[in-house]
């Protein structure tokens, strides 16, 4: 289990759900893990990968967060190998009952959060030549859903500055992908109350008949972070359904 050996990635969002397994698995993969998340108190994840890691609180859309959370990395570490562009928020309103502080907070920490990321680590990637920075986006940022108007907005716009950083980063050896999840089982996702007989009966319309679980997304990451996706800039998708 050394796929990720010697590597230090930089997971956002990584105290609970996707990210959480992410780090987890990144870990028994070799990865020396730094988890950013505004949910500090969850140091679980941390204490469970076994071995010295740092946890930083991340605002999103905060560049000088960014900026201090990459510096203490880089002392610590010297180098930044992968970056998972995981922490987000939803938000369930149709777009007449959508305020504009609504859409401003999810934009702020999905897409400019991502934004962020990339501006502020690929500069240390490139000038190594090497690092893979993986932005996780959603289904919903490949088709519209309803109630999802900033969600969407928010995740269509990760498609595409991935694919302009992509293009922008990779003469530099720095590959840049996107992840687009279907339905994964998350807390963020499924609400409080809901069974697991309205779960299955939602999953009718997934093609392998089951929703996503973390390790799903996390697997998909792991092979984009490590060097058997050396000559992939491309998006992944899970369990997408039209």
């Amino acid at each position: 289990m050394t796929r990720l050996a010697g590597k230090i990635v930089l997971i956002t969002g990584g105290a609970r759900g996707m990210g959480a397994t992410t780090a987890r698995l990144f870990a028994a993969e070799g990865a020396h893990v730094v988890i950013a998340d505004v949910l500090d108190k969850e140091r679980g994840v941390v204490a469970s990968l076994g071995s010295f890691r740092f946890i930083y609180p991340s605002r999103r859309a905060d560049e000088s967060s960014w900026v201090k959370t990459i510096a203490a990395i880089l002392q610590r570490f010297q180098r930044i190998d992968v970056l998972v562009n995981n922490a987000g928020v939803s938000l369930f309103k149709t777009i007449i009952d959508t305020e504009k502080k609504d859409i401003e907070r999810v934009l702020g920490v999905n897409l400019i959060g991502t934004f962020l990321g990339l501006k502020t680590v690929a500069p240390h990637m490139i000038e190594r030549k090497t690092g893979s920075i993986i932005n996780i986006s959603s289904i919903d940022g490949m088709k519209g859903a309803n109630g999802l108007g900033a969600y969407a907005a928010s995740k269509w716009g990760i498609r595409g500055l991935t694919k302009v950083a992509a293009l922008e980063f990779a003469h530099h050896g720095v590959r840049v992908n996107s992840v687009h999840p279907g339905w994964i089982q998350t807390a963020m996702t499924i609400a409080p109350g809901v069974t697991d007989e309205h779960i299955k009966r939602m999953a009718v319309n997934i093609p392998q008949q089951r929703i996503g679980q973390p390790i799903d997304v996390a697997a998909a990451s792991l092979f984009l972070a490590s060097d058997e996706s050396s000559i992939c800039v491309v998006q992944s998708w899970l369990s997408m359904a039209e």
